[in-house]
């Protein structure tokens, strides 16, 4: 909480949990001097599902499709990362064919991911046509993640070791046509959200992230590759068939622009990276191996052999929002998961909103806000404090249903 005293002009003003600048519930308290903020305190910690929870209550197999559910944008990074870590901890290794289709699938969801921050970003600047435009075209590749997978939200693609679906050269000619599609539209969304004089207005020199506060805030993804930090967990710890492909950091000094880490900035790499994922697609395609996708189709034979497995991993990929982590551990005899952690990138690049909103303008909340791109469903913890000590209080599964059962009784009997 922002404490004021009795002299301080400043005033606060709360942003959230339910508002029309946030996609999420989630709240950050502002302090105000006139129009210009001098302080931003996010809190979250309001959209807490208990999917870890869940997850260690299921068999391994069983997560998969309860990890994809973590994000509905980002579906395809959730399995990514959660099968590479229960691959590391039992020792299995996917076809190189599945690497090179996991890849395919992630960059189209890379596309599919920054089109619709784009729109979004516009949005929330008051260009509503823009949205409607950039909505529409993401609408293509939708579309070839549905031919490709059967569904156009939460894929169910993955599987341990490798993939449920194959991309036969039957589909080449689809994935060429969608490619093709947004090479003859980028020039256009260049011209919208780089060229655009009063779009320029809102982003330029708004919502600065220093190279320096990058890097010692810990920030991920487009967030500090705009700032010119060089992360990008598929070049620095090349995953799935990256480090067969041809790729480098998408900073904007690659591109004749300042890296000065602005709202600009990030827009201007998330447009870049449209057309590197278009780039690594089709090498992709063009090198893919002609092996199986799946190192073992018989799933109660996997099973089995994940039962018997004992170790932990990590699944750490570069997410469209930038690295995020899976960590998993599996215990000799039980069937279900002993551990499963997930750190979502906005975990990360929650702490890049101090610098980014300080000095500048309450009309400016919204895009500095949705410039990181947040997914608060993706990240969100849940902790308990007692307020008279200020320490964290922890319950067991049986406190929690107790409380859970004595709270449904007084709405049951309008006492709440």
């Amino acid at each position: 909480m922002i404490e004021m005293s009795e002299e301080d002009t400043t005033y606060q003003v709360p942003i959230g949990p339910i508002h029309p600048a946030l996609k999420e519930p989630f709240m950050i308290n502002f302090k105000l001097d006139g129009e210009t903020i001098v302080d931003a305190d996010p809190h979250p910690g309001m959209n807490h599902r208990g999917i870890e929870f869940m997850g260690m209550h299921r068999n391994p197999l069983k997560v998969i499709p309860l990890s994809e559910r973590i994000c509905g944008i980002c579906s395809i990074v959730h399995q990514h990362m959660y099968t590479t870590a229960v691959e590391h901890a039992a020792g299995i290794e996917p076809t190189n064919r599945a690497r090179y289709i996991r890849t395919i699938m992630c960059e189209l969801e890379r596309v599919h991911s920054h089109v619709l921050w784009a729109g979004v970003a516009a949005h929330e600047i008051g260009f509503d046509t823009h949205l409607h435009f950039t909505w529409k075209i993401r609408e293509k590749v939708m579309d070839l993640l549905e031919y490709i997978s059967g569904n156009r939200v939460n894929y169910s693609m993955w599987t341990v070791g490798g993939v449920r679906r194959d991309i036969p050269e039957s589909m080449h000619p689809k994935i060429e046509e969608t490619l093709t599609y947004y090479e003859e539209l980028y020039q256009k969304l260049e011209d919208i959200f780089l060229g655009d004089p009063s779009i320029r207005l809102r982003t330029k020199n708004i919502g600065i992230l220093t190279k320096k506060e990058a890097l010692e805030l810990c920030g991920v993804g487009p967030t500090v590759r705009a700032s010119g930090v060089k992360k990008d967990v598929r070049i620095d710890q090349p995953y799935a068939a990256y480090g067969d492909l041809d790729l480098d950091y998408v900073i904007p000094s690659r591109y004749g622009y300042e890296n000065t880490g602005d709202v600009f900035s990030k827009t201007l790499v998330r447009l870049k990276e449209v057309v590197q994922s278009i780039g690594l697609i089709r090498q992709c395609v063009d090198q893919m191996p002609d092996e199986d996708i799946d190192s073992e189709p018989k799933k109660a034979v996997l099973l089995n052999k994940l039962k018997k497995a004992e170790g932990e991993g990590i699944g750490r990929i570069e997410a469209p929002r930038g690295e995020a982590i899976h960590y998993a551990r599996l215990k000799e005899g039980v069937e279900e998961l002993d551990c499963w952690k997930i750190r979502a990138s906005t975990y990360n690049n929650l702490t890049t909103y101090a610098p980014m909103f300080m000095g500048e303008q309450i009309a400016d909340i919204p895009i500095i806000a949705a410039c990181i791109d947040p997914c608060i469903g993706c990240m969100d913890r849940a902790e308990i404090v007692d307020v008279s000590t200020g320490k964290s209080k922890s319950y067991s599964h049986d406190e929690l249903h107790k409380l859970s059962v004595e709270k449904t009784k007084k709405l049951l009997e309008g006492s709440l």
